[in-house]
């Protein structure tokens, strides 16, 4: 692929390779390659990402032409040398490294454990001296010791932006552990890289940031950190023969290759290719297991891999030959253990049409088709979605459910659904990004939309204005795939712009962040991600079977769903912070969930349905095919859910709509309710084999509810592009979606015009209006999502005469709380507040704490009655705070 950007840094790489090797033609090289050699990455991000750029590898394959160097990356985001979390029979480091036959290894290590500072040096100093002398002692190709090659963190870039922490405290630790890791290796006399100076240094005199965060590079940073280590490496070896064209096109044959390991190396679904799941036995299968059918696919991604290998040789010579992939091992049929009525064992799938006369629908409401696979062929399993600012709906689609299968096109999507005429059917489908691999979630922000891409989470934006993304970014890595039914999902924004998504049991998850150490967790948490500052942290440490629906209402209350047993949590009550591996035990529930199980919720804030308006919309794929309506009602500091009834469902006895699958739902810029069809007969990865063949590939539905009795749908607020002035006003509006986008669009625009623009307008702000606190709250929200910390207006907010504007003001305070003066004394107050609402939210937030105080702050709330949720919230936070090593406190009386 021909592309500008690439040909440019390519040419780049064959000058400055040229220049490098004929400056320090006369050095030694570190490290001697030999013909063959199987060269392995290990480490953090700093490998992990390596493996997608592909910089190193083309610089270093240039290099040596002749020796068919055979590359295999596994770095994996979070790692560190003693630590490095994987689901159940993943394989240990040792195991990989003798299935890739290593003769050399390059190890990235240090930049998770600098975090611990001074206090951690002795034990990573221990734990490294360790890895290095057990690395030597095995013989992972067979017959030698490794050649081992460690190095040093890259150092942390100050990339000049108010989001993101400059980097200088962290510098300083991690030149401590440079140093110590190269006196650990020269004592083990293994070849030792100072990445840490030089990045420094490139970092001074790069004409934009080689990081988009401070620690991760970005593909120039890569092609950087490159040149850095072919440096060190291989000070006199020649450059490689190649111009520009050519190694544009190894880099590319390079990426083809490595997209191949990556696939087996981090498969998704690996509970059920390798772990527990994949030894479960299906008797109507003739006793097949996953393990079986799913260790021979990964023997295909092996040979297809190898045969990768022979053409980045080839094209390392200037060469190039046609990759023929006919040598791969055939798959394993499997049998269906469903069959269907048809002849052939299959299922029948009703005309989407005629779907809608089997529901039931609630009084007063009917439903419209919006568009089916007939319309697209590219609305195939529909799992997510979401309105942009134009009004458009986003969809996630995931025709390649449960996972991609060797061989096949890798080509799930995000379709866009637009033109929906008066009549519900939707007139124009466009494909926004393709080539994807199960995006379970998808969010608007900064003008782009993130996408759940287990094991990342990547930023997609056009900005040419053709509806393609010319912009994909990794944002996040180290997000488990163990289960593609359980890794992240139900993505939402709270009202102050953090994002929110959901992972579930199976899962052992490790993120990086530019703030702090490695964020953990094992089996089920909700998480929270700011994307503007990329702060992460587990939101929810509980042990969710399977957690999705996550919904947050007028006020910014929140309610979590386990979506195995649709359990509904309050979320104020169960988020207090823990400590990995900690985790919360069972909470208070909103009610006694009717059945099973939930992929998705929503708050119904229409004004076209008034009765119903700011119930909880609660989907169910199995026990009720429908969408359940529940009441919710406050209760001391917590809420309460009342069933009201179905707003629409199918009898479980008609076997025309087995394959009705109501997975999301969101109230659209007309009021109505939107909901998808996943339309799947055989849904679950316990009961049904991976690979059963009546899994649906072909069949997706979008479908809308609206009143039944002619009342005209609402006219979509405009939002995209609309002056500042005008989205403030939109922030009034009592439809939760419709301050939900116009707070994505003002979070696209430049601070410094949007927040004078909120001063006035709260200025502006009549107190009268019954939504003055509200309006007010709002105007804080504004400033949470554009970072921009505003004590006063936080502080006026905390004294609100409303309660629920006292209590989501301390909600802010919590993550304000390392930029605000005095926090404690402010949550002091809040603990004493007449509201249990409020008061629970300042105990929460006394958990972020690590200071002694703290305890006593959360403490002072049982001078007020106490309920349910608030001595749950109490207990959970007085733990974390005991834990952090402090003394106990004996509570007051």
């Amino acid at each position: 692929m021909n592309h500008p950007r690439i040909m440019a840094a390519a040419l780049s790489l064959a000058v400055s390779s040229a220049a490098l090797s004929t400056a320090v033609a006369s050095a030694a090289p570190a490290l001697k390659l030999d013909k063959a050699d199987h060269i392995c990455l290990i480490g953090n991000s700093v490998a992990d990402t390596m493996l997608h750029d592909g910089w190193l590898e083309t610089d270093v394959v240039s290099r040596f032409p002749d020796d068919d160097l055979v590359f295999r990356d596994m770095g994996f985001y979070g790692d560190e040398v003693a630590f490095r979390d994987r689901s159940q029979d993943f394989g240990t480091p040792d195991q990989w490294l003798t299935k890739e036959k290593a003769d050399v290894i390059l190890a990235f290590f240090g930049n998770n454990e600098a975090w611990a500072g001074a206090k951690g040096l002795d034990k990573f100093k221990s734990d490294y001296d360790t890895f290095i002398k057990n690395s030597l002692k095995q013989q992972y190709n067979g017959k030698s010791a490794p050649k081992l090659v460690c190095f040093s963190p890259i150092a942390h870039e100050d990339i000049h932006s108010p989001n993101y922490p400059d980097g200088k405290e962290n510098n300083k630790e991690l030149k401590i552990y440079t140093d110590a890791m190269a006196e650990i290796a020269k004592a083990n006399d293994v070849v030792f890289v100072d990445l840490y100076t030089p990045t420094l240094e490139a970092y001074s005199e790069a004409a934009k940031p080689l990081t988009y965060d401070g620690l991760h590079m970005t593909e120039e940073g890569d092609k950087v950190l490159g040149e850095i280590i072919t440096k060190a490496l291989f000070a006199n070896a020649p450059a490689g023969k190649l111009n520009a064209a050519g190694l544009e096109k190894l880099r590319d044959g390079i990426n083809d290759k490595n997209f191949y390991f990556f696939q087996h190396y981090d498969t998704l679904d690996g509970y059920n290719v390798y772990g527990g799941r994949s030894h479960e036995r299906y008797p109507k299968q003739g006793g097949i297991t996953n393990k079986e059918v799913m260790d021979r696919e990964m023997e295909v991604i092996d040979v297809l891999t190898a045969n990768r290998d022979k053409r980045v040789w080839a094209l390392a010579q200037g060469k190039d030959i046609k990759v023929d992939d006919s040598n791969t091992p055939p798959f394993i049929d499997v049998k269906t253990n469903m069959p269907g009525p048809d002849a052939d064992g299959s299922w029948p799938y009703p005309d989407p049409e005629e779907a809608i006369k089997h529901m039931k629908v609630a009084p007063g409401m009917k439903v419209e088709l919006v568009a089916s696979e007939k319309d697209d062929p590219d609305l195939i399993n529909p799992v997510q979605m979401a309105f942009d600012t134009k009004g458009r709906l986003f969809v996630c689609t995931w025709p390649s459910y449960p996972h991609w299968k060797p061989k096949d096109p890798m080509d799930d999507k995000v379709v866009i659904v637009s033109d929906i005429g008066t009549n519900g059917k939707a007139g124009k489908f466009e494909v926004f990004a393709d080539h994807l691999s199960s995006p379970t979630g998808l969010g608007f922000y900064n003008n782009g939309l993130l996408v759940a891409q287990a094991p990342y989470m990547k930023y997609f934006k056009d900005t040419t204005g053709g509806d393609k993304p010319n912009v994909v970014e990794r944002v996040l890595g180290g997000i488990d795939s163990a289960d593609s039914h359980h890794t992240e999902n139900s993505f939402v924004l709270d009202p102050g712009g953090a994002l929110y998504y959901q992972e579930g049991t199976f899962l052992h998850s490790q993120l990086e962040s530019v703030w702090g150490p490695v964020e953990r967790n094992q089996s089920g948490a909700v998480w929270r991600f700011e994307p503007r500052t990329g702060k992460i942290e587990p939101y929810m440490a509980y042990n969710f079977a399977n957690p999705h629906g996550h919904v947050f209402d007028y006020w910014g209350t929140d309610v979590v769903f386990d979506g195995t047993g649709a359990v509904p949590f309050y979320g104020p009550t169960a988020t207090g912070k823990t400590y990995f591996p900690r985790k919360h035990p069972k909470p208070p529930v909103i009610y006694k969930q009717r059945t099973r199980p939930c992929p998705g919720a929503e708050i119904l804030s229409s004004p076209l349905f008034p009765e119903y308006n700011n119930n909880l919309m609660v989907l169910n794929v199995i026990g009720v095919q429908g969408i359940m309506n529940y009441k919710l009602a406050e209760s001391g500091s917590g809420l309460e859910g009342t069933y009201v009834n179905d707003l629409v469902n199918v009898d479980p006895k008609d076997k025309i709509m087995t394959s009705f699958r109501p997975v999301d739902c969101k109230v659209g810029p007309d009021g109505a309710i939107y909901f998808l069809d996943w339309a799947n007969v055989i849904i679950g990865h316990l009961q049904h084999h991976l690979r059963d063949p009546n899994r649906d590939h072909v069949h997706g539905r979008i479908y809308r509810i609206v009143p039944d009795n002619g009342k005209p749908l609402l006219t979509p607020a405009k939002i995209a592009g609309e002056p500042i002035d005008h989205l403030l006003d939109l922030l009034k509006d009592p439809t939760n979606r419709v301050r939900y986008r116009a707070k994505i669009e003002l979070g696209g625009r430049d601070p410094k015009e949007v927040l004078p623009a909120v001063d006035k307008w709260i200025a502006a702000l009549d107190p009268k209006d019954p939504a003055y606190q509200h309006n007010m709250m709002e105007g804080l929200w504004v400033y949470q999502y554009l970072n921009t910390v505003n004590e006063p207006l936080l502080k006026t907010m905390l004294r609100s005469p409303d309660y629920h504007a006292r209590a989501a003001a301390t909600r802010v305070l919590c993550y304000w709380r390392d930029r605000v003066k005095d926090p404690l004394a402010l949550l002091k107050v809040q603990a004493n507040d007449d509201s249990a609402r409020v008061r629970l939210e300042a105990v929460r937030a006394c958990s972020f704490f690590t200071t002694p105080d703290a305890q006593d702050v959360a403490l002072e709330s049982l001078n007020k009655p106490q309920d349910s949720w608030l001595k749950y919230s109490l207990d959970e936070t007085i733990k974390t705070l005991e834990n952090l090593g402090k003394p106990p406190k004996t509570r007051k009386k």
